[in-house]
Order: C-alpha cells, then sequence, then structure tokens
C-alpha cells in the first residue's frame, strides 16, 4: 500500500484525504491546528506546524511517503518543496517552490523564459519602491512577494502618487511571507484561471475559468465560471501563455492554477502557482464543469504516476458566486433553505452566524459564504448561482451604530466588478 503525505487538512484539504482513502491510500496528514476536521479521517494524524520546514521533514523521514501534496494553499509549499528533494519523491522542489511562490521570482524566471507578464521590480524599502513607480509610472500594483488570496494588495492609479505608493507598501510588506515587496504596472482586461496538470515535461490544460472581482484597489475574488466563455483565439493564446509560463517556472508532475489577464497587448501571466487552485475551482468546478476529479489526477502526480483525465460524465457549466452583505454585526440570516432548493444549485454555505461580524472584504479571508451551481452550460451554472445568492440575506448593523436606534440593512448582492 502507497502512502501519501497531506499537508494540511483544514476543509479545503479535506478533498485530498476522502479521495487518496477512496483511492486505496494510507494517508498521513499533518496540521497545526489539532481541531483539524481532516486530522481524524487520516490513518495517521500529527499536529506540526506547516511552516516550521524542518518539523515537517521529521516526519517524512521517518514515515517514507511515496508522495506528498499540499492542496489549495500555499503556506506549506517550502516543505512540501523540501521533501520532494530530499526524499526523490516526484514533484516540485525547492527551487520550483520559490520560483512559484515568491513573486519577483517568478517575474524574474518569466522573463528568462519568455513567457508574457507584467514589468516589475522588487522593492524591500519604501525607497525602493518609490523608485520602482517612478520607473513603471500610470497605474501600478503593489502587492507581498510572497503571499496569496488578494492579501495586501492595492491598485494604485497614479504611480506619483507618493504617499499613496508608502501606504500601499507598507499594507503589502506587513502581509509578506518573506518581508518583500513586488511593484509591477498595472494590466486592465478581463481576467482567467487556467487550470493544468503537468508530467514529464508536458502541461496540460483542463479548464479556463472566467474570473470576477471586487476590482480595485484590492481585486478580491468574488466569483468564478467555467467553462470560460471566450472565443477560441482569446482561449488558445490565453492558454499558451499559462503553459509558457508553467513551463519557465520548471513545474512538472504537479496541478498548476495560473492566473492570467487578457490585455491589449495579449495575455498577461499574474501568477502561477504550483499547486491546485483554491476557491473551490479544481476541487467543485472542474469535476462538475469537465468530468474529471482533477485532485484524484493530482494525488497521482504526487505518486509518480501519469494520472488518469477520462471525463466521468459529459461537459458541462459550474459557476461559484460568494456572498457580498454589508459590513457590520449580523442580527439575522434569512433565504439559505430557499437558495439551496434553486435548480442546479450542490452548496449553499454561510461562515458567520448571528452575533459575528462581516468585515469589509480586503481579503479573500472576509468572505463569509459561496454558493456552488451548475448547469446545462456557464451561463446557466451562473445564473442559478445568482440566484441562490440573492436569496440569502444578511441582516447587519454597521458597529458604528450598535445599540443606538439599530438600522437594519438587508443585503442583496450586486453585480461584482471585472
Amino acid at each position: 500500500m502507497k502512502t501519501l503525505l497531506v499537508l494540511a487538512a483544514g476543509r479545503l484539504q479535506l478533498p485530498a484525504i476522502t479521495i487518496a482513502k477512496r483511492l486505496g491510500l494510507r494517508v498521513v496528514a499533518l496540521d497545526g491546528d489539532a481541531r483539524a476536521p481532516g486530522l481524524p479521517l487520516a490513518d495517521v494524524a500529527r499536529v506540526v506546524d506547516l511552516l516550521d520546514v524542518e518539523a515537517c521533514l521529521a516526519v517524512a523521514r521517518e514515515l517514507k511517503p511515496d508522495g506528498v501534496i499540499h492542496i489549495c494553499s500555499e503556506v506549506a509549499m517550502p516543505a512540501l518543496g523540501a521533501i520532494n528533494e530530499e526524499l526523490g519523491l516526484h514533484g516540485p522542489g525547492r527551487s520550483a517552490v520559490v520560483r512559484s511562490t515568491n513573486k519577483e521570482q517568478m517575474r524574474r524566471a518569466f522573463e528568462a523564459g519568455g513567457a508574457p507578464s507584467p514589468r516589475s521590480f522588487g522593492a524591500a524599502t519604501e525607497t525602493e519602491a518609490l523608485a520602482a513607480a517612478r520607473d513603471l509610472g500610470g497605474a501600478i500594483i503593489l502587492k507581498p512577494s510572497r503571499n496569496s488570496g488578494s492579501r495586501g494588495v492595492t491598485r494604485i492609479g497614479d504611480a506619483n502618487d507618493s504617499e499613496a505608493v508608502k501606504r500601499a507598501f507598507q499594507r503589502a510588506l506587513a502581509e509578506s511571507r518573506d518581508r518583500g515587496v513586488v511593484v509591477e504596472e498595472f494590466v486592465s482586461g478581463p481576467e482567467y484561471s487556467v487550470e493544468i496538470v503537468a508530467w514529464a515535461g508536458e502541461p496540460q490544460v483542463l479548464a479556463l475559468t472566467d474570473k470576477e472581482t471586487t476590482g480595485a484597489p484590492h481585486f478580491v475574488e468574488t466569483g468564478h465560471s467555467q467553462p470560460a466563455r471566450v472565443d477560441a483565439d482569446s482561449r488558445r493564446v490565453i492558454e499558451q501563455a499559462a503553459i509558457a509560463g508553467v513551463k519557465a517556472l520548471g513545474i512538472d508532475w504537479s496541478a498548476a492554477h495560473a492566473e492570467v489577464r487578457l490585455s491589449s497587448r495579449g495575455p498577461m501571466l499574474i501568477e502561477i502557482g504550483a499547486r491546485l487552485g483554491g476557491d473551490f475551482i479544481t476541487t467543485e468546478l472542474v469535476p462538475r464543469s469537465t468530468g474529471i476529479d482533477m485532485v484524484e489526477a493530482a494525488i497521482q502526480l504526487a505518486l509518480g504516476e501519469v494520472p488518469h483525465l477520462r471525463p466521468q460524465h459529459p461537459p458541462q457549466g459550474a459557476a461559484i458566486r460568494y456572498l457580498s452583505p454589508k459590513p457590520g454585526r449580523v442580527l439575522a440570516i434569512e433565504g439559505v433553505e430557499p437558495a439551496r432548493n434553486v435548480p442546479g444549485v450542490g452548496v449553499v454555505e454561510v461562515d458567520v452566524g448571528v452575533g459575528g461580524v462581516v468585515p469589509e472584504i480586503t481579503s479573500s479571508l472576509a468572505r463569509v459564504g459561496h454558493v456552488i451551481a451548475e448547469g446545462v452550460d456557464a451561463a446557466a451554472a451562473i445564473a442559478a448561482a445568482e440566484t441562490a445568492r440573492d436569496l440569502v440575506c444578511m441582516v447587519t448593523v454597521a458597529a458604528a451604530t450598535a445599540g443606538a436606534g439599530e438600522t437594519q440593512t438587508c443585503c442583496v448582492s450586486p453585480p461584482s466588478a471585472q
């Protein structure tokens, strides 16, 4: 029996554990939280700080897994790279992990590999950030060199606004796991993600995903749908850019998640992770839309096996929409059961209860629930998801007015910005 080491056992990682068990594998799961829901499901469970690479390596040396996987997150990628390299397993090693998690190193790899991406500079100080902004000019983006989920991302409309650059630099720096910041030109245009598996040096695209965000300044993702509604030529160049980026980063025997903007200058790579995409894109949307179990494929790649990519059902549409209630303390939640009864809706989850607080959406961590739906095509899936989303009503009150005649407001989600 082969052993799979699963780094992280939270809600987003449950599919890796349950599918590995279904495949007859011995599952070892690590998580820093003893209450992680996936730990009781594993054959061997250990409470280990996933940021402690040496601690994760110690478990791998002891238990000698045949493969290691970390899905829908980047927190444990350094540990994954170290384990793959030391134990000679399939999947990205230390260097490939650095290139696919550090956005400055990623940009340099794209440049060296001829993969299209925005102009950018690394900045360790405010002075360097201001110099980079002056060099780029126009609209710019500042982001942590290492983090995910739109944390610390800010768009500035005028690179010459030095005070705005300083504020954005400090915000990005506070969220950066390696104390670096990337300053890059802002590229406008619709954004897509590309879901990829790569083995033996050959990346293969499984799905192209439409993406919606809150727009400037933070661009938090509010929805995704498959298949992307683009013409054949646009699809071709987006996929070509993503494949070029995967090769430039040296990602092999791994899933990959690429984010691409289709600009007036052609496709531009925003970033690529050497992992399954989050936001339920690869765990829910890909299998619903393509019939391919992408988590199973990623597990097979981690074990050094050629993935099974045979669709289990004909292609169709799939979509996720995040709830967008007004910020404040939650007084009541209504409409959840009617939302679940909308035809095509498969999942309705609300992550905050009465008495909880809905924060301003400045990163993906601030989202408080979602709806997942499927349909005969993307349009039908989107319609079902948005109908259900709008049925979920959270009555909130702004913290500033609590106890002062509490003016209640009911959320009806507006269309998201691109």
